[in-house]
């Protein structure tokens, strides 16, 4: 085994498994302080799940699509003494959403409150228009009550936020404790549509709008407040990040593949690669699915720092498709929904572990929603829910996926042609070797039931100069929380004592390789 020491060893050295939002936010900030950092990624490019397959027409997202809550990325690149605005070019997106049912009905969402309350009244009359007021409201009111006291907190607990609630009363009645999503949208709307609309965005922390706490209902003002369109994609917004760090003594390695993390005396001291290289590092942070730690795949004695993680069932997955087509039918916005007539018969069958034959489906039209007319062969992104990886997939699982999803979009008129390949879909068992320990479940473990948002890791660990950042992490999925996960775990080890590592570690031992 050979060991590898940067020179300068006065400063702290960081060592970041992972180049995705969690643990480029992390690195991020570590290098704007002044500390060394390495970043280590198992795959040939910067963004974790914010990846991309490549097309005729250029390349395309695999994941995420929009960027919300700017403040939080703005912050990001002002760490590193720069401008997100000098990195990538953003086009706010004023049409958020355009949603179609297979009654023919559709409804555009604006980044406009009022223009939404006259879309809904005009959409299903003067009541629902007042629904939607007041539903818009309470998000507001959520949004800000919680934002500080769980997102912003590295380390939320029972009782601070109940001392929280206490102090601002009138978040009980907002919050409708006890209540899942589903229950507070069935007594905020009389038509059925809008409950299923807007019990759609338990999916985007991987839940089910039937088990997530009605609390979750605060990510309608998340995206009321401002959706961007990153120009070329969202993987653009990774490698900018990247780029900044490395402009900052920031070092990245692609490819490469960590063995074990080590420790001695109950704290981290480094990490080998596959192939025996060892990095010593004054801290460790590890930007990956926290159940890899849990089971014991990045070496011994890590089991206790998300054992968690590996008991309570993780959150759905999805079936992505990532390809070039022209479309003909109805006109797309850059998002789009084409809702099935009822979500829970899918719902359902996605805790079961099952798939239906037309399930609801999310399409981004990249090249829609952009100061340019979208050109002839356009970039498409089409997600269906699915539920984790249980058992290995078999050949038909391609056929099986292209047949639910483009039938259903071909009864609502939507053609693509030309219809993908197999190269063009990730699913579950994809994601499951994308992503090492993960059972293809894309947002950590399970966000359902009251307690979950107290359930998940936090930056910092039980083994000390061992952190966690990402999406699997509090505060849990999406870009912008995976980034305040890295800011977390950043101001962890900025707070906390250093020890300085040794050279190489007392004993070698084999695991998988992981990033």
């Amino acid at each position: 085994m050979t060991s590898s020491r940067h020179p300068g060893s006065d400063v702290p050295h960081a060592v970041i498994i992972g180049a995705g939002i969690g643990g480029l936010a992390t690195a991020a900030r570590l290098a704007g302080a002044g500390l060394r950092v390495t970043i280590l990624e198992r795959h040939s490019h910067p963004g974790g799940k914010m990846r991309t397959l490549p097309t005729p027409a250029g390349p395309v997202d695999t994941g995420p699509t929009v960027l919300t809550l700017r403040p939080v990325f703005e912050d990001l690149f002002a760490a590193l003494g720069t401008r997100l605005a000098d990195h990538v070019t953003l086009h706010r997106q004023h049409l958020l959403v355009r949603h179609f049912w297979p009654d023919s009905s559709t409804l555009d969402l604006f980044d406009d409150p009022q223009r939404n309350i006259d879309a809904v009244t005009a959409f299903a009359g003067a009541r629902a228009g007042r629904q939607m007021r007041q539903f818009s409201d309470r998000a507001r009111a959520l949004f800000e009550g919680f934002d500080a006291p769980v997102m912003q907190s590295p380390e939320p607990t029972l009782a601070a936020l109940t001392s929280h609630v206490l102090r601002h009363p009138r978040l009980i009645r907002q919050m409708a404790p006890n209540k899942t999503l589903a229950q507070l949208l069935e007594s905020s709307f009389d038509d059925p549509r809008l409950i299923q609309l807007f019990g759609r965005y338990a999916t985007y922390v991987g839940g089910s709008p039937y088990h997530v706490p009605a609390l979750l209902a605060l990510i309608w003002q998340a995206e009321v407040s401002g959706v961007w369109v990153v120009e070329g994609g969202m993987h653009r917004l990774a490698q900018a990040l990247a780029d900044a760090i490395t402009a900052r003594g920031g070092k990245l390695l692609f490819d490469t593949h960590v063995d074990r993390i080590f420790t001695e005396k109950g704290r981290a001291i480094g990490v080998t690669l596959q192939g025996g290289t060892y990095l010593p590092a004054d801290a460790v942070v590890f930007n990956g699915d926290p159940r890899a730690l849990a089971t014991g795949a990045l070496g011994p004695g890590l089991d206790r720092v998300a054992p968690q993680s590996a008991e309570i069932p993780g959150s759905l997955s999805a079936e992505v498709w990532a390809f070039a087509a022209t479309p003909t039918g109805p006109e797309l916005a850059h998002h789009n929904v084409f809702f099935r007539a009822d979500p829970k018969p899918e719902f359902d069958a996605l805790m079961q572990g099952r798939h239906i034959p037309d399930p609801t489906l999310y399409v981004c039209a990249m090249d829609r929603g952009l100061p340019v007319a979208p050109p002839a062969l356009e970039r498409f992104e089409v997600i269906a829910n699915a539920p984790p990886l249980h058992v290995p997939a078999g050949p038909e699982e391609f056929t099986a996926c292209q047949t639910r999803t483009f039938q259903t979009l071909a009864r609502f008129g939507v053609a693509l042609d030309p219809l993908p390949g197999p190269g063009a879909l990730t699913t579950p068992s994809g994601f499951d070797q994308l992503f090492p320990e993960s059972k293809g479940s894309l947002y950590g473990q399970s966000p359902h039931g009251t307690m979950a948002t107290f359930q998940r890791p936090t930056a910092r660990t039980p083994v000390k100069g061992l952190y966690l950042a990402g999406g699997g992490v509090h505060p849990g999925a999406g870009v912008p929380m995976a980034a305040l996960s890295g800011r977390h775990a950043a101001e962890a080890i900025l707070a906390d004592p250093i020890s300085t590592s040794p050279s190489r570690p007392t004993a070698t031992h084999g695991g998988i390789s992981t990033g």
